[in-house]
């Protein structure tokens, strides 16, 4: 595909502010690739003046820059033709797509599958080998169902939701449209509900519903608990990492993103467009307000305000955090010092 044949199909999308001047080049470009691994034929990107040393060492034939004309000037020197744009990394996103697109199989069921004579299975949907589909499932037009997945009575499946292998999705469970469910993930299984009692634990079922919007994605082996009684929800547009565990009653909103080996204990409340980044806990009851972040590791015992970036075990702000770090890291000079004065002024005896 010539570069020029790229620029036109990215189109709009990538807003381009400015465009080689390199006069008759025209390249084909094969493929994509990260810039310090990217060869002759493909297109690459970079975020910011810090990597121009990379402009200099690259060997990609075309490159997707920031409105920077220190880099765009570097590039042309090399003969490298580029589009600049201010999101270069989302443009670099729409390109991939222009040279790769996720195996889709085409409509059918597999002779393997075991499907309930009471489950509705819409148009154009592919279920593969050895998938069970029980009583009273319900499966939208264009799902994909991948082989060995398993979906429980009475769940429903949207539009154009993909189901990777092994996955299995519960009784009753809510899946809305264009979801991606992946592998080894499971979706409405009993939340972790017993009643201590003077005998032992009794176990209190769970009898709720677990409910994905429209476009949510889960990552491999994460769980998504049903509570005892209500719905835990996931809200629409938001992605869920590989290994993430979101406890009974979770209330999830829309377009957040919750990284590897998060986790959150029944009955979170998390607000629209917050960050929670990998190994992330979260107590019982807590409420994330909207657009908050969570740095890697932060453990959250209370509640977080809208807004807020927060770090640290328990949490702090980040800012504070920061602080704290910077002195943790001097604390043997400090303790020198300590000494030292103690010392000088007969304040304790060695």
């Amino acid at each position: 595909m010539l570069f020029s044949e790229i620029v036109n199909k990215l189109g709009d999308a990538a807003k381009v502010h400015s465009l080689t001047t390199n006069p008759g080049l025209d390249p084909d470009i094969t493929g994509v690739a990260a810039i310090d691994e990217a060869g002759r034929g493909e297109i690459s990107y970079i975020e910011g003046s810090k990597f121009a040393a990379m402009v200099n060492s690259t060997a990609a034939s075309a490159l997707i820059l920031p409105a920077d004309e220190q880099l765009q000037s570097l590039a042309t020197q090399r003969g490298i033709v580029w589009l600049a744009t201010p999101e270069p990394r989302l443009v670099f996103a729409k390109a991939i797509a222009l040279f790769y697109q996720p195996y889709r199989p085409s409509p059918e069921i597999h002779p393997s599958a075991v499907i309930h004579p009471t489950a509705k299975v819409g148009s154009d949907v592919y279920i593969g080998p050895h998938v069970v589909v029980q009583q009273n499932v319900e499966i939208g037009d264009g799902a994909i169902i991948h082989p060995n997945v398993v979906i429980y009575p009475e769940a429903k499946i949207g539009d154009r939701t993909t189901l990777h292998s092994n996955c299995t999705i519960h009784e009753r469970s809510r899946i809305g449209a264009d979801c991606v469910v992946h592998s080894g993930a499971v979706i409405g299984a009993e939340g972790f509900g017993f009643v201590p009692t003077r005998t032992g634990w009794l176990k209190m079922e769970q009898s709720g519903y677990t409910v994905l919007e429209d476009g949510v994605e889960v990552g491999c082996n994460s769980a998504i608990d049903r509570p005892a009684v209500g719905e835990t929800r996931v809200g629409s547009n938001t992605k869920i990492d590989n290994l993430v565990q979101i406890g009974h009653g979770c209330q999830i909103g829309s377009g957040c993103v919750i990284a590897g080996q998060a986790g959150m204990a029944g009955g979170v409340k998390v607000g629209n467009r917050v960050t929670l980044a990998g190994q992330t806990g979260i107590a019982n009851q807590v409420k994330i307000g909207d657009g908050a972040i969570a740095s890697a590791q932060t453990g959250i015992h209370s509640d977080v305000a809208p807004g807020e970036i927060v770090s640290g075990s328990p949490a702090i702000p980040y800012k504070l955090y920061l602080k704290i770090a910077a002195i943790h890291n001097r604390l043997p000079e400090i303790y020198q010092v300590v000494k030292q004065v103690q010392r000088q002024f007969a304040l304790k005896k060695d």
